[in-house]
């Protein structure tokens, strides 16, 4: 008999239109009693598909314990309860960190657009930091852009965040996000369905998004145009029977054209976490203290600023100062969280979305 882990990797290695059959078989043989060997030797026998050797995948089973990923199946209690719901789950996931981060009260995603604008990757910060706050662990899938600004955000408030990857643990997709990851898994998770040395390529990402959908009671699209792949997450969600909620945003440019999308499609609007709480039938929350910096000076150049990029020039020009003291004020305010810079210009970052 094959070892059962190696039997699974092997399933859980194939690649293609396949991938979604392999899930079936494993599913119906575990929950049937068998084993993954079974599984195996049926999507071999019955459906002439061609899985790893075992040999090719002693380099997944070393990377499992390099990197001290635990495998949590469809069968164990650990197993995220409204996961095991929708029509496909997958048949195990690759965690590290917390498992128990997978089976919280309540997960809300937050996801949108990779090339979002700085606006929209500040509200994300902000609002996943307003639904930490409110013990609500946040979800999203660790890309460039309203992604990793959600994950930043939960983290920020010293929450619980989990990232679903659409490649495997071994190759942290994008590179630039490493740091982003191990931050993730010391204050939540790290997930995957694809074995560790996998690598993550394009139509692996649209399957990944059922998972993010899948964990979640409600999914929260910040920015995204009519073609942005967090549309696709947005609607599995609807599928799975989650609540979807977007962000308006600015006509002009099109950033925003897939939430309104969605808006006129039947989502529910938001302005601010108590737009989500709300929704899913929660209290309104208190709105936090808001720090202010203590420089004077700092307080001054904030002051020109608001949600929406202004040029170095034109805060310059509002300011009366020089450009050396406005920008030396703008790089202290950025390190301090205050400010974001974005294309020569800077925005007053929200600290919470409460208000909004």
């Amino acid at each position: 008999m094959i070892e059962e882990s190696t039997a699974l990797l092997q399933l859980l290695s194939s690649r293609g239109a396949s991938r979604a059959l392999v899930r079936r078989v494993i599913r119906e043989v575990w929950l049937g009693g068998g084993s993954t060997d079974e599984a195996l030797a049926r999507v071999r026998r019955d459906y002439g598909l061609e899985c790893p050797s075992a040999r090719a995948v002693e380099g997944d089973r070393a990377a499992i314990d390099r990197l001290g990923l635990e495998i949590v199946d469809v069968r164990s209690p650990r197993y995220p309860p409204l996961l095991r719901e929708i029509p496909d789950p997958p048949a195990a996931l690759f965690v590290q960190g917390d498992p128990s981060s997978l089976t919280p009260p309540l997960c809300v995603a937050v996801v949108g657009s990779r090339r979002a604008t700085a606006c929209g990757k500040a509200f994300a910060t902000a609002l996943a930091a307003d639904l930490a706050r409110a013990k609500i662990t946040v979800v999203s899938g660790l890309a460039l852009g309203v992604d990793g600004a959600a994950h930043a955000g939960a983290l920020e408030e010293l929450g619980t965040t989990v990232a679903v990857m659409g490649g495997g643990h071994a190759n942290v997709y994008p590179r630039i996000h490493r740091a982003l990851a191990t931050r993730v898994v010391a204050n939540g998770a790290l997930i995957s369905e694809y074995a560790p040395l996998n690598r993550a390529r394009p139509e692996q990402f649209p399957e990944r998004n059922r998972i993010i959908s899948g964990l979640c009671a409600a999914v929260v699209v910040v920015e995204a145009t009519r073609r942005s792949g967090s549309l696709i997450t947005a609607r599995l969600a609807l599928e799975q029977g989650r609540e979807v909620m977007a962000v308006p945003g600015a006509v002009e440019g099109g950033a925003y054209g897939g939430c309104h999308r969605l808006i006129r499609q039947g989502a529910q609007l938001v302005e601010g976490v108590a737009d989500v709480l709300e929704a899913l039938g929660l209290a309104k929350p208190e709105t936090p203290a808001i720090r202010e910096p203590t420089d004077p000076l700092h307080r001054r150049v904030l002051s020109a600023l608001s949600g929406s990029e202004i040029p170095l020039h034109d805060i310059v020009e509002s300011l009366g100062m020089t450009v050396e003291v406005v920008l030396t004020a703008l790089v202290e305010l950025e390190l301090e969280g205050f400010v974001t810079p974005h294309r020569g210009g800077y925005i007053r970052r929200p600290l919470t979305t409460a208000d909004t």
